[in-house]
């Protein structure tokens, strides 16, 4: 804990994985809004993070290299001197990726999770298949890529939230998650909230996956942002 009074606490938001063109080229525009939101409403530091493949990001996408984005911004935020603290929060599979940052990362104060499953093992029983959808949204640009298949797809097995949500502990987690997600089932919340032993899940009755648009998810993200402030008081 730094003792500088001017210091604020820093959030990393992360988009989830966008289903169409459009949304690739947009999948961070909408996260802004809520940034300034907490900014304004909590006092906090956000960075809101198009990770590689998405909106003006270079890059091509994969697993490894959204969590190397994250894990990026996090130091960035750590970095500079008026941050108290670092949280990372995510919707979707930026969510899962935010468990995993933060299970890799001590020094990330907690994490946050919308909608996000506890594995990514349905998309790696059809690797070639995912890549496809990838190049068809604009994630994957370049031709050649990835130069290691086996790799690329390989990530998609290792990086389970579920697998890495216990070494979250004894920091903080909250899970959010609709009831009537028909994208990532509702069992997948509770898994990762069980297993990181410090979970605090709420699941949004009636809610589906976009939770970004649900003000009762929203409003339970602030409360909770706030509740960590007040942590390092």
């Amino acid at each position: 804990m730094r003792a500088d009074v001017t210091q604020s606490p820093a959030l990393v938001l992360v988009h989830g994985y966008p289903s169409d063109v459009t949304e690739a080229s947009m999948v961070a525009a909408a996260l802004p809004e809520l940034a300034d939101r907490i900014a304004a409403e909590l006092g906090w530091v956000v960075m809101v993070v198009a990770l590689r493949g998405c909106g003006e990001s270079a890059g091509s996408f994969s697993l490894g290299g959204w969590l190397e984005d994250i894990g990026a911004a996090a130091a960035h935020l750590r970095s500079d001197a008026s941050v108290s603290g670092v949280w990372i929060a995510g919707f979707g599979t930026g969510g899962a990726l935010a468990i995993c940052a933060t299970a890799q990362d001590p020094e990330v104060q907690g994490a946050a999770t919308l909608g996000a499953p506890a594995d990514f093992d349905d998309w790696a029983s059809h690797p070639g298949r995912l890549l496809e959808h990838a190049r068809e949204v604009g994630m994957v640009r370049d031709a050649t890529f990835p130069t290691d298949m086996a790799a690329w797809a390989g990530q998609l097995r290792e990086l389970r939230a579920v697998a890495f949500a216990p070494a979250i502990a004894p920091r903080a987690l909250l899970v959010i998650h609709g009831s009537e997600d028909d994208l990532v089932p509702v069992f997948d919340a509770r898994v990762l909230a069980e297993t990181s032993g410090v979970g605090e899940l709420r699941i949004m009755n009636g809610a589906g996956h976009r939770l970004r648009h649900d003000p009762r998810a929203v409003a339970v993200l602030l409360g909770w942002l706030d509740r960590q402030r007040h942590r390092l008081d």
